[in-house]
């Protein structure tokens, strides 16, 4: 079956093989595959988004606007560990280009703390650097909201995002609200993404 080498995970069990698993403790409980995962289409606008890591995995999606939401149209996931291959900033900026493909994109959204990419970025002078906002709790509510709403939906294609949305957890073994610090460089660029472009607005597009 071909969804079983795309999915894995809470996803996989639900959704797949039809069991029940307990959706306690995930940060997106409410992620519906039924419901956010679709083929959009028609776009006028495009950003994208980048969680960056040289041993943790580098996440980079491309979202564009459709009539009816957000889409993340595509994306780049790349775990040095995982694969054995560590990547240089350059390298990483050459996937970049590969997955905006031509598209005129308003900007991309950077992990703040990725200075040394970002200044990559700006120097070859192409793509307009937006540093993402970094409030974490604030990020996760919000795009709570997006999902509710159905301001954003993710292509079948994005299974790294896919995947983390149905194990990304709060770490309950921690006295304050926090994620578990795993499973999270998709979910870390999805919440740079809704915070930057869709802030406090909602379904005014």
């Amino acid at each position: 079956c071909r969804y079983k080498s795309l999915y894995s995970g809470a996803f996989y069990q639900r959704f797949i093989e039809g069991k029940w698993v307990a959706a306690d403790g995930l940060v997106y409980p409410m992620f519906d595959a039924a419901k956010h995962v679709r083929q959009g289409s028609d776009f006028d606008m495009y950003y994208m988004s980048c969680d960056y890591g040289t041993v943790n995995p580098f996440s980079l999606g491309l979202w564009g606007h459709a009539a009816d939401g957000w889409y993340r149209i595509s994306e780049y996931y790349h775990s040095s560990r995982d694969r054995g291959i560590q990547l240089t900033d350059e390298e990483y900026y050459q996937q970049l280009c590969e997955l905006a493909d031509g598209r005129d994109i308003v900007a991309v959204i950077v992990d703040p703390s990725a200075a040394s990419f970002i200044e990559t970025i700006r120097r070859h002078g192409k793509y307009t650097v937006i540093k993402a906002d970094n409030d974490v709790l604030t990020g996760i509510n919000r795009v709570c909201r997006a999902l509710k709403s159905n301001e954003i939906f993710i292509s079948p294609s994005c299974t790294d995002a896919i995947r983390e949305f149905s194990i990304y957890r709060w770490d309950n073994d921690i006295r304050r609200d926090a994620p578990k610090k795993e499973n999270d460089h998709a979910m870390d660029d999805i919440r740079y993404f809704v915070q930057a472009v869709l802030g406090d607005k909602q379904n005014d597009y």
